[in-house]
Order: structure tokens, then C-alpha cells, then sequence
């Protein structure tokens, strides 16, 4: 048996920016997916995650899992039950699939290979790897590369001096071969004194779809472009605030990529009430992830206030501290 956790993430700044190699920040979140494997007569995979009744293993209906055990491990040992728990809101742009494509590696790595470590840097390649074998070959390693390493991520399409450069990827897609790098960042001791509150539209935002969707009004009018050129500078603000711990300006920063994104069509009506409600009682909020539903994030000291308010405006909230640990295994294999 194996037991692995891989936790969410929460962009801050960047997304779908970060599709055409401009640089994203994004932090790691407390809640995230854990995963159980071992032997079994069959495949077989809880019939609803955070349920205990099991389900004969469908391939087609869990395609990052299966991706992982056949694509990318050529798993060919005994089946396997897979026990799947998530304290994370699917589809909301809080990297759900990405934390299940690592929980499952962690978790199938350790199951195969118990006295081998982990490679995180190799575990984050698997994800992303999962993450666009199932987005039409669209995907930037923000998701998996902040669930896997933990803390505070900047993914570009260029090294940046200034931080500490953790490892380089590449992906080819629709629109042509993509490159980042992906680095880490030490964040200023004054944002611990701040939190996140995630808001859920209770909509679903398959990324995927929404990724496309922005690739069409790009292919459609060019002057968009200009718009992500504009979201890499906010970005660039925002981490050089994050860095110095002016949380003012943080905010600041999550208020300009929201309208951006509003721009490039990713909000909604529901995102953006709870984005104007909460900004009084934040530093800052945005939409965070994919959008088209999904969730808004708000930094803020006043967490309960803004829970408060996001749940008035008929959203479920989710408070969480800043950049919490990446993957870890809970469990040691036991074989007999």
C-alpha cells in the first residue's frame, strides 16, 4: 500500500498568459487530493472520489490516472484498487487535475520503487505530461510544477535572473512547440501575516475548453495579444511586490490581471460580483485559474469577512495560508 498527497494551487498572476510562454506566479494552497494504491484481484477506483464504495477502473472516465499507470510508468504489475480523496473544488482553477495526476505518481512511485526518492522535477514533468494529454495538447506546467515543489512558483518562457531557476520543460501544441522555465521564489516574511480566500462559483471550468476558447479570439483579432503582453507586466509587479512584502501592491497587481483577463473573456457575471464584493475587505481579488466559472481568489487579512462575503454573493469559500509543503508520501509501501 502507498499513500501520497500532492496539494492545489492558486495562480496569482499569469494565467492563460502562461500558455504563450509569459510568466505566471503561483503558490500552492493547504487542501489538495490524496491518493491510496494497492493490490487488488481487480481495477478498481473509488465509484465517487471521498467515497469508500468501489467501481470497476474505466479508463476513459479517469484519463490523467490512466495516462500516468500506462503512458508514462508502463505499469504491468497486479491491478490495482485506487482510493481517491479530494478536499479540493473540481474544475474551479485550484489545479484539482494536476494534484491528481501528482498524488497519483508520487503514490505509483513509491508503490513500484519504495527505496527510490521522488524526483519532484520528474514528477512535475509526469503531471504536466497528464494535464495535456487531456487539454488537447494545450497545458503550462504552472498546475503541476506548484503541486509538486510546493511554496511559491514562477513559470516563464525565459529564465529570470533574479530567482532561483529550479528546471526547464518544453511541450509541443497546436499553435507550436512551447518552452518554460520554471523557478522558485522567497517570499517576504510580512505576506505570512496575510491570507487566500478562494471563492467557488459552484461552476465548472474545464480548462481545456476555456484554453481553446482563448486561442480562437486570439486567432480572431491579434489585438488580444498585445493584452497578454500587458498581463506579463502586471505579473512582473506583482512578484516584485510578493518579494518585498507590500501587500497593498500585491493587491493592487490581482486587481489589474483581473480586468485583463476580463478583456480576454475568461470572467463572468458570478466571478465578478464576488471579485467587487470582496475587494473592500481585501488588499486584492481576481478571477484565478482557467475562469468561465471556476474561482476568484482574495488576499486579505480579514479572512472570515471575506468568506463572509463570497458566501452571500452564493459562492463556497476555502481560506488557506500562503505556499504550503508540495508532494509528500503519507504512507511507506508494506509488502508482506
Amino acid at each position: 500500500m502507498s499513500t501520497a498527497f500532492a496539494p492545489g494551487k492558486c495562480i496569482l498572476f499569469g494565467e492563460h498568459a502562461v500558455v504563450y510562454g509569459h510568466p505566471a506566479v503561483a503558490v500552492s494552497i493547504d487542501s489538495g487530493v490524496e491518493i491510496t494504491i494497492e493490490e487488488s484481484e481487480d481495477w478498481e477506483i473509488n465509484n465517487q472520489y471521498n467515497t469508500d464504495g468501489f467501481e470497476k477502473f474505466n479508463p476513459k472516465k479517469h484519463p490523467h490516472i490512466q495516462h500516468i499507470i500506462k503512458d508514462l510508468f508502463e505499469y504491468e504489475g497486479k491491478p490495482l484498487r485506487i482510493n481517491v480523496q479530494s478536499n479540493l473544488f473540481s474544475g474551479a482553477g485550484l489545479g484539482s487535475s494536476a494534484a491528481l495526476s501528482n498524488a497519483m505518481g508520487a503514490a505509483l512511485h513509491q508503490f513500484t520503487k519504495p527505496d527510490k526518492e521522488i524526483d519532484l522535477i520528474k514528477l512535475s514533468k509526469i503531471g504536466h505530461s497528464a494535464e495535456a494529454a487531456t487539454q488537447e495538447g494545450r497545458a503550462s506546467p504552472t498546475d503541476s510544477a506548484a503541486s509538486s515543489l510546493g511554496g511559491c512558483v514562477v513559470v516563464s518562457g525565459e529564465r529570470i535572473d533574479t530567482l532561483q531557476h529550479v528546471f526547464d520543460t518544453s511541450l509541443v501544441t497546436p499553435e507550436g512547440k512551447r518552452s518554460w522555465s520554471i523557478h522558485h521564489a522567497e517570499l517576504h516574511k510580512n505576506i505570512n501575516q496575510s491570507w487566500l480566500v478562494l471563492g467557488f462559483t459552484g461552476q465548472s471550468s474545464p480548462t481545456g475548453k476555456m484554453v481553446s476558447g482563448v486561442a480562437e479570439r486570439l486567432k480572431k483579432n491579434h489585438d488580444l495579444y498585445q493584452e497578454m503582453k500587458s498581463i506579463e507586466n502586471i505579473t512582473i509587479a506583482g512578484l516584485t511586490a510578493l518579494k518585498a512584502g507590500n501587500l497593498e501592491a500585491v493587491g493592487m497587481a490581482m486587481n489589474s490581471c483581473h480586468e485583463k483577463l476580463k478583456i480576454l473573456g475568461v470572467s463572468n457575471e458570478l466571478l465578478d460580483l464576488m471579485v467587487s464584493a470582496t475587494r473592500q475587505h481585501s488588499f486584492g481579488s481576481k478571477l484565478t485559474g482557467a475562469g468561465g466559472g471556476g474561482c476568484m481568489v482574495a488576499l486579505t487579512d480579514n479572512p472570515t469577512r471575506v468568506a463572509q462575503e463570497i458566501e452571500l454573493c452564493g459562492g463556497k469559500p476555502l481560506i488557506s495560508k500562503f505556499g504550503s509543503s508540495g508532494v509528500y508520501i503519507k504512507k511507506k509501501v508494506n509488502k508482506l
